[in-house]
């Protein structure tokens, strides 16, 4: 599977906005989840049969979680999860990634992004 959960843990020297600047910077596709969660399951099962690379921080594993979620919720409006990122870009929710898809534009944004292996 292409599918990278990471086992990081919120670092106590970083504030959640840096948090998110670096995960948002370090990969091209990054999904911010909780591992419980069927929407994240959607989502990550979306983009593995895109055959796409990204990277998942399980929020409800992580210590710092509520605060990283808080401030995605500054960010893009919303503090549901998944919350999936392009490029830096929020690409939404689970029906906003899939709507996406289905418009044709999920697979471009990745391509584009070069977060698409081969």
């Amino acid at each position: 599977t292409l599918l990278e959960v990471s086992p990081v843990s919120f670092n106590p020297h970083m504030s959640a906005s840096e948090f998110v600047d670096k995960a948002l910077s370090d990969d091209a596709c990054v999904v911010f989840s909780k591992s419980y969660c069927p929407f994240c399951d959607k989502v990550k099962a979306l983009l593995n049969s895109l055959n796409a690379s990204f990277k998942v921080y399980e929020l409800d594993n992580m210590d710092g979680g509520s605060a990283i979620q808080q401030e995605l919720g500054k960010r893009t409006g919303a503090t549901s999860v998944p919350r999936v990122f392009i490029a830096k870009e929020s690409i939404g929710g689970c029906d906003d990634t899939q709507k996406a898809h289905r418009d044709g534009k999920l697979s471009a944004k990745l391509a584009s992004a070069g977060a698409i292996k081969n």
